[in-house]
């Protein structure tokens, strides 16, 4: 019998002919999600891992549900019911923010079109606009015409995409000297405060061992300038090659700017290339009232900007951009297949690190568009405003500490009633911070500053209010005497 796909159609593929079930399967899950977040009161179910573990590992995946609706209910009941919610106002952990209604809209539209926005017979009139967002940015950063720049993942492959194009810059500059021998010699200049993905970058680009010199700072957490331009000129008498200076505008613990116009004035000076990982305090781009703590940061050669924390995107939204548009070439590779040479249509392959790529860029689109830029800098202010107040309130309370006063929307503090010394201190709040977490009640984060541990509010949630905040210090509080009151139980009879 002669064997024919003639006239197959499978009803779970998206067309034209499957719209009935696609919208019926879209409403489902939004139905879903809405009964969900309706009933959340805390950002945590408290669940254990061993707990969702058995629940997960009991999924048979060779065997179907066949029917989307049973499909959605039991990932409701192992996802959501289990998630943890980043518009709960008790979530203060990580630099995770509530999303804006307009992008989630454009995630229909992007999940379902599929497009890749890696050449232009895949997604036409969508590079135009991730381009047109790229420009929009490159201008609030205060670069020229010649700006250029791609969407990416994250703030870690923006960085790395920063840092490769400084290494193929510098090699390009080094006359007589071949890649092999000069790539072990590349220094990157950066802070202990800056984000981990540097030194990733470093290993990734097949740079030595100690290829990230530490840069001295100010006291506050921000690179000393003066100590940038003597650590240069000390790689320099060692034989080593300056290739990259990484300034953070928004450091992950304190929040701190380093003072880019300062370390612009050296970069210049030297002839090294400046990478800005502005992947938190972006939103200072929208600001009307704190835009000035960036200032400088249009003299650098590439930006990390991570819409998805301070402009309030689903992830992912990130880019990075650049002030000379020239140099993404350094990176470009050809394939008839994909972009040839002779291409006469833009292709945003020739820019990125990745082939398929999606349209991530039209949920900032919908959210200019809907809100506005203003909105979201107001937004962003109001979290930032929110840290100063929280940080002045942990300064009034006894059994409190903090680090030093927030520059972006992050306070480090902790519970120190008064006789426990720095020592119990450091080995009582991770355990308080499992203890909050497992309560489900609130979230914070946890980190180690000049070798002691600190809790860590993160906010990005214009909705959090101090009472919310105050809140959350009282179970902080709570659960500190319930633990140190275990301690002495448990002392006595030992």
């Amino acid at each position: 019998m002669e064997a024919t796909l003639e006239g197959f159609a499978s009803p779970h593929l998206f067309s034209g002919s499957t719209l009935d079930g696609y919208t019926s399967a879209v409403w489902h899950a939004s139905a879903l999600l809405a009964d969900r977040v309706k009933a959340v009161r805390q950002p945590y179910s408290g669940a254990s891992v061993a707990d969702l573990q058995a629940q997960v590992d009991a999924v048979d995946l060779d065997r179907p549900l066949g029917d989307t609706g049973a499909a959605l209910h039991e990932a409701a009941r192992l996802y959501l019911d289990n998630a943890v919610w980043f518009h709960e106002p008790t979530y203060v952990a990580h630099l995770n923010c509530p999303v804006a209604i307009p992008a989630l809209s454009a995630e229909v539209l992007i999940s379902a079109v599929n497009s890749s926005v890696d050449t232009w017979d895949q997604s036409a009139a969508g590079t135009l606009i991730e381009r047109r967002l790229i420009d929009w940015t490159a201008g609030r950063i205060g670069f020229g015409p010649d700006a250029d720049g791609v969407f990416t993942s994250g703030g870690t492959q923006s960085n790395l995409q920063g840092l490769l194009l400084a290494r193929e810059e510098t090699l390009a500059g080094l006359e007589g000297r071949e890649r092999e021998e000069a790539i072990p010699l590349l220094r990157i200049f950066a802070t202990t405060e800056s984000h981990f993905s540097v030194s990733k970058s470093a290993g990734i680009l097949g740079m030595a061992a100690d290829a990230v010199v530490g840069v001295a700072t100010d006291g506050t957490g921000r690179m000393d300038s003066t100590a940038l331009a003597a650590a240069i000129d000390d790689v320099r008498r060692d034989g080593g090659i300056p290739m990259a200076v990484v300034a953070t505008a928004g450091t992950t613990d304190l929040g701190r700017i380093d003072p880019v116009a300062g370390i612009a004035t050296v970069c210049e000076s030297q002839g090294i290339w400046l990478h800005v990982d502005a992947a938190y305090g972006c939103g200072l781009l929208v600001s009307q009232r704190r835009r000035h703590l960036i200032d400088g940061i249009e003299r650098a050669d590439s930006v990390t900007v991570d819409f998805h924390k301070s402009f309030f995107q689903p992830v992912s939204s990130s880019a990075i951009v650049v002030r000379r548009g020239e140099t993404m070439r350094r990176i470009a590779v050809h394939a008839d297949y994909l972009n040839p040479r002779t291409a006469t249509v833009p292709n945003q392959v020739d820019k990125s690190l990745q082939t398929t790529r999606r349209f991530d860029a039209l949920k900032l689109w919908m959210t200019l568009r809907t809100m506005g830029s203003e909105r979201i800098g107001d937004m962003f202010d109001t979290v930032v405003d929110r840290a100063q107040e929280a940080y002045r309130f942990i300064l009034d309370e006894a059994d409190f500490e903090a680090v030093a006063p927030p520059t972006l929307s992050t306070v480090l503090f902790r519970f120190r009633p008064e006789g426990l010394s720095v020592a119990e201190c450091d080995a009582l709040m991770p355990r308080l911070r499992q203890r909050l977490f497992y309560g489900g009640q609130a979230i914070v984060a946890g980190t180690t500053i000049g070798g002691h541990y600190w809790l860590k509010f993160t906010l990005l949630n214009p909705n959090t209010t101090m009472g919310n905040l105050k809140d959350v210090l009282d179970l902080i509080r709570e659960i500190g005497r319930d633990l140190l009151g275990e301690h002495e139980v448990t002392a006595v009879m030992a």
